[in-house]
């Protein structure tokens, strides 16, 4: 007998081959049919005009303090993902010594933008070394599937300890007590390694992070780590010097072709359409093609719509929040807030005002804020009203910009109303980068690329200010359901959209067992309803450890997720099932 069937779904089944009717029947956590199916079950669905996948893997996230507190990877379990690997960018929370774990909150407050008080409540901080880091987790059974990498700036701090601090170049021996240090957790079967290099990544004190400016020889040093292992990745963010004046891209783009080289392993990098620096993600795409046909395995992490922020008096970030007169009355509980804003003495006095600089030493508020805030004016053609109808492509006719010569008013006066009205919980969306066009046109050449890996949530990162955990409901519903071909584009197929999701993030990883609908594959699945399927609206809720904020998305659609062949969430609700464990590369 069957532990579970699905009957007459239409099987996407994550090869990029077209979709086909069939049943899907799973006993003991793995796939044993596809295609007509009378065996009996346990437990059957009939999958009627449904979509059958095999469940999301997400390559990038950063639930590695959240995964000490919540064992469901919210809000990644609402948008069909089985699988999440934590560690990017070169933070997190492993290896560290005892009585420095301050030092690794700042690093991920300030960068991630995750309430170090959540993080002091939550943490449960019970190891030093990385492997002991990755035993402490395994003992927690979760919903989904988690790898770790091992991050780059904990791995200088716990060797170097104050010189990794004080930004110091690694000596020798430093390098091979680190090399070593991440042999050991590749030996314990961590995914990889990664590191950041950008220029916008601040620690809460507002300092670059331990080692975002580490040398070429520190970089290949540790690379050297994967030698006679089988398995592993390299991931790396990096702004390649943009804001360094004269561009020095191919120094740094030297230095992640010398990290493929050395290591020999798959190497990843984020991938984007910055401002400034707009035709940048040109440049990266072209030296990939020219390192891929030279043999090295490089890829680009890739976002499905802009990369932005979402700005409101309760978020992390709104345009006032430099303003003399508006730090007067920051203080007040939200609604009493909006109150005082209305006051038409106080808003005279902040629109006649200019924001004070707010990056720097002290502030972990990015350069990149201050650059913005510059040319508000400019940038408010960008700028958008969330309203009740979700839109990631709004066009500029629907900007503050528009809004603002329609009222005869500023563009900054506009938001000012649109934040301060009711109880002040208006919010704007901002789509800094990947929108310099005022479109997600870029975004679609990229999600092109054969080397592009659909990436970048960020999932359990930036909680006051995204939530783009939903990236994998977005491809669904914008790219390839809704689509509008007006636009000049052609919708992404379903097929190519599932395969991104799923084969494609399996592969780079180096997961064999997931990823593809399949006999023998584990029994990792979605049943959508292509009718209902939908992104809910971001909600700025406190649900973190010491009654931290963050925005929380759901999605509609999602009938049944399933891991290992076990139901962990029907129609949004999260089930008592836990069959979710720490992948252990290279291991049995």
């Amino acid at each position: 007998m069957l532990d579970g069937l699905i009957k007459n779904g239409t099987v996407v089944d994550g090869t990029g081959a077209p979709a086909f009717v069939a049943d899907v029947g799973i006993r003991g956590g793995r796939i044993v049919a596809v295609g007509q199916v009378d065996e009996p079950a346990l437990h059957t669905l009939d999958a009627t005009g449904l979509w059958i996948t095999p469940g999301f893997v997400d390559i990038h996230t950063h639930y590695d303090g959240q995964v000490t507190w919540d064992e469901c990877f919210t809000p990644s379990i609402y948008h069909g993902v089985t699988t999440v690997v934590m560690g990017n960018c070169g933070v997190g929370f492993a290896p560290k010594r005892p009585g420095h774990e301050g030092d690794l909150i700042k690093l991920m407050e300030g960068v991630e933008d995750i309430p170090g008080a959540a993080l002091h409540e939550g943490i449960r901080w019970n190891w030093e070394s990385f492997p002991q880091y990755m035993d402490a987790l395994a003992v927690t059974p979760r919903s989904l599937d988690y790898l770790v990498q091992v991050p780059h700036d904990p791995l200088r701090m716990y060797v170097m300890q104050e010189r990794a601090l004080a930004h110091e170049k690694a000596t020798a021996q430093d390098i091979e007590a680190m090399r070593a240090l991440l042999r050991q957790a590749l030996q314990a079967g961590a995914a990889g390694f990664s590191t950041g290099r950008s220029d916008n990544h601040r620690t809460s004190d507002g300092k670059d992070t331990p080692a975002a400016n580490a040398g070429l020889d520190e970089l290949t040093g540790l690379a050297q780590a994967f030698e006679d292992f089988s398995h592993g990745v390299v991931q790396i963010v990096s702004d390649f010097n943009l804001l360094n004046g004269p561009d020095p891209f191919d120094a740094e783009f030297d230095c992640v072709e010398a990290l493929a080289r050395a290591s020999g392993k798959p190497v990843s990098m984020t991938w984007l359409q910055r401002d400034p620096g707009g035709e940048q993600y040109l440049k990266i795409q072209e030296r990939v093609e020219a390192a891929v046909q030279a043999g090295l395995p490089l890829y680009m992490q890739t976002a499905v719509r802009g990369i932005g922020v979402l700005n409101g008096l309760d978020a992390s970030f709104h345009p006032f929040m430099g303003f003399p007169s508006y730090k007067e009355v920051a203080h007040l509980p939200l609604a009493e807030r909006a109150q005082a804003l209305r006051d038409p003495a106080r808003k005279a006095r902040i629109l006649s005002e200019k924001s004070e600089r707010l990056a720097g030493d002290g502030s972990a508020i990015p350069p990149l804020v201050d650059i913005l805030l510059a040319k508000i004016d400019l940038i408010s053609g960008r700028m958008f009203a969330l309203e009740d109808t979700l839109n990631y492509e709004p066009s500029v006719m629907q900007s503050f910009l528009v809004r603002a010569k329609q009222a005869g008013i500023t563009p900054l006066e506009a938001m000012y109303d649109h934040l301060t009205a009711g109880s002040g919980q208006g919010l704007i969306y901002f789509p800094i980068f990947n929108y310099n066009e005022g479109s997600l046109d870029a975004v679609r050449r990229m999600l092109d690329h054969p080397r592009a890996l659909s990436s970048l949530s960020d999932a359990g990162a930036h909680v006051g200010t995204v939530c783009d955990a939903s990236f994998p409901t977005f491809m669904l519903t914008h790219w390839v359901r809704d689509h509008l071909e007006g636009r000049g584009r052609e919708a992404i197929p379903l097929e190519t959209a599932v395969e991104m999701l799923t084969r494609r993030n399996a592969r780079y990883l180096g997961l064999s067992d997931r990823g593809v609908i399949a006999p023998g594959m584990r029994a990792d699945l979605n049943a959508i309803d292509p009718q209902r399927l939908s992104v809910g609206l971001p909600r700025l809720v406190r649900d973190l450890p010491a009654g931290g904020k963050r925005f929380v998305q759901k999605a509609e659609g999602y009938v049944a997720t399933w891991v290992a062949g076990e139901l962990v969430q029907r129609e949004g609700e999260i089930t008592a099932a836990r069959p979710g464990r720490l992948v252990r590369m290279g291991q049995a």
